[in-house]
């Protein structure tokens, strides 16, 4: 009887190496990439779980005949991405780009070139995507450490591959290409359900902050995306209401011989949208009086310098998660005045409507980041109710928003059990475990 990575394989199959069953078993060219070129580059990025992403592929400043590339791909390759935690194992299938243009794998992604008969290229992808081959990668072709890990080649080549006789393999492709299509439709559905929750996170903290703003803008100068402000509201300049600090600049030659602390400290990454990355947060030595200029305190709206351009100027509350935290200078403290502003009120202030094309209009853009500076978050003008009024909205949006997190999460959870389903199927279908000709054998899960 015939095994293959501890899984005994049913009568008739056998078994062979990768390198012998692929006429093309290589990594790609490294791409000098430009805006607009003759050969459309596919990224470790672009390879995702569901498929190849063609938004996130860039272009290739090739010269001469791209078949002459080294990762030049042809219908029916295989991707296999080969270096980084995270990304490192991820299977793709290409069956040609979305117009003419040539196609080439970038140097991190590997391209496996099935032979027919040997192998049928979709059988292979399917197997390469099964539980027991990519436990096989971690365990036993993965070099290096940390994040630098990669795919070995050679042990690559070695690695087993299970072969049905031909007439098998592609009823077992068959049969996987409609079943994986399905639960793929079921995955898109609650993404889609994901995608439109967020939308009414986002439309309920807009109507309900600036009300009218969804549907009645004014059209007035300067802010053309305001409605009428209520009568008893007032619009204010968030500096009236808060004052702004700025955090400690990191610098390796700083004397700290004298009085000085060691403080935990956030820089960017730790400042997400809505919450405070606290997974890993650095310490940093500073001198007693640039601490305490740079402490936060607990009400603190946090907002990052620079990024991408749609999370600029989102505030997240800082609740005095680690006592004397220190922040970056690229980290903004907005300190309300607790006479007129509430700090929950004012970060879910930047998340509406309002505040997206407020900080969106006026942060400067470069190719790929955005930016904004401590005049421009003082100059935020910001539909002022009573505290009173601020907190029963606060307390209001985050009730609605909880019960929505709660329905996003049970959709997640279907979404991970849907994964699950989908890569137990292949490992069954793969392995022989089913029956595909009439779909009953051993359960799947």
């Amino acid at each position: 009887m015939t095994e293959v990575l501890g899984t005994a394989l049913p009568k008739g199959w056998t078994a062979s190496r990768l390198k012998r069953v692929t006429s093309l078993l290589n990594r790609g060219s490294a791409p000098d990439y430009v805006d607009d070129g003759p050969v459309r580059a596919i990224s470790q990025a672009a390879n995702q779980p569901g498929g190849l992403d063609w938004a996130r592929t860039r272009f290739h400043d090739a010269v001469g005949d791209p078949r002459r590339l080294k990762g030049y791909l042809l219908p029916e390759d295989i991707l296999i991405n080969s270096t980084g935690t995270g990304t490192l194992g991820r299977i793709g299938y290409f069956q040609g780009g979305p117009d003419e243009v040539p196609c080439m794998a970038d140097a991190h992604v590997t391209v496996a070139r099935a032979i027919p008969p040997e192998v049928d290229s979709r059988f292979l992808y399917y197997w390469l995507s099964s539980i027991p081959f990519q436990e096989y990668i971690y365990a036993a072709l993965v070099v290096g450490a940390t994040n630098q890990i990669e795919l070995n080649r050679e042990r690559l080549g070695d690695a087993p591959v299970p072969l049905p006789p031909a007439g098998e393999q592609r009823r077992i492709s068959d049969f996987l290409d409609g079943e994986v299509a399905r639960v793929n439709q079921m995955i898109a559905l609650r993404l889609q359900q994901l995608s439109l929750l967020d939308e009414r996170k986002f439309a309920y903290v807009s109507e309900e902050l600036v009300p009218g703003g969804l549907a009645a803008p004014l059209g007035r100068s300067p802010w053309t995306w305001l409605p009428e402000i209520a009568p008893d509201w007032r619009l204010v300049r968030l500096g009236y209401v808060a004052r702004l600090q700025n955090g400690l600049t990191v610098d390796g030659k700083r004397d700290v011989s004298g009085d000085s602390v060691t403080r935990p400290y956030l820089r960017v990454a730790n400042v997400q949208a809505g919450f405070v990355a606290l997974d890993s947060v650095s310490e940093i030595t500073v001198p007693s009086d640039i601490a305490k200029r740079s402490t936060l305190r607990p009400g603190d709206v946090l907002m990052t310098e620079g990024g991408d351009l749609d999370k600029l100027g989102r505030g997240t509350v800082w609740h005095g998660q680690l006592a004397g935290c220190l922040h970056q200078n690229h980290v903004f403290a907005i300190r309300p005045d607790a006479r007129f502003l509430d700090g929950d009120y004012l970060a879910f202030m930047t998340q509406t409507l309002h505040g997206r094309c407020y900080f969106e209009s006026t942060g400067s853009k470069t190719t790929n980041l955005a930016s904004t500076n401590s005049s421009k978050i003082l100059s935020f003008p910001i539909p002022l109710p009573s505290l009173a009024q601020q907190r029963v909205l606060v307390q209001r949006i985050q009730e609605e928003l909880e019960v929505i997190s709660a329905s996003q999460s049970l959709i997640k959870r279907q979404f991970d059990l849907l994964a699950e389903r989908r890569r137990a199927l292949i490992t069954a279908a793969v392995t022989g475990q089913i029956d595909v000709t009439t779909a009953r054998g051993v359960r799947v899960p």
